[in-house]
């Protein structure tokens, strides 16, 4: 098993696309990038401790590349808009990469570059790292599985989501 760490937007948004994933086995959702230790929800939401809300996937690469991965992530947020992702506004929201080791910055680069080839407007999203994973609290887990369905705000922004990892990546989709 291997782990990428990604940050586009709500977390919440981004757990709901790689959780039907083939291959993706875990999705936690969590902060990083940060400079305050075990930070909570209400303090990255504040915008002052510079986390990104971020997801932490686990994916087997005998059934799904790093590539692979990074190309969805990619395709299913806008990667061209700095520090927000819709009406989410704030650094915590910022669109980044998290190499857990020089093979996936590397990757991390060749996928910058696969995803300005399809854009126009620049690619903002960082190579950052190395830095520290905190967990986010046990209600954000699995959170449009549960709660998330009833949210306006998550029934707004994920099925579409959704429906472009259906339509774009459907040999990688989950039935």
């Amino acid at each position: 098993m291997a782990q990428a760490i990604l940050a586009g937007g709500c977390f919440w948004c981004t757990e709901a696309v790689f959780r039907d994933v083939i291959g993706v086995s875990n999705v936690e959702s969590g902060y990083i990038g940060g400079t305050v230790p075990h930070p909570t929800y209400k303090q990255v939401c504040g915008g002052d401790t510079g986390h990104a809300e971020a997801i932490r996937v686990t994916f087997d690469p005998e059934t799904i590349a790093l590539a692979d991965i990074l190309d969805i992530f990619f395709a299913t947020h806008d990667p061209t808009q700095l520090n927000r992702q819709g009406n989410d506004v704030g650094t915590q929201y910022r669109s980044a990469l998290f190499p857990l080791d020089e093979a996936q910055r590397d990757e991390a680069q060749a996928a910058i570059t696969r995803a300005q080839a399809d854009r126009p407007a620049p690619i903002v999203t960082t190579i950052e790292g190395p830095a520290t994973w905190y967990p986010a609290e046990d209600y954000h887990q699995d959170y449009w599985e549960g709660e998330g369905q009833r949210n306006p705000y998550c029934l707004a922004v994920i099925p579409p989501k959704l429906a472009k990892l259906r339509k774009s990546f459907a040999a990688r989709a989950k039935a």
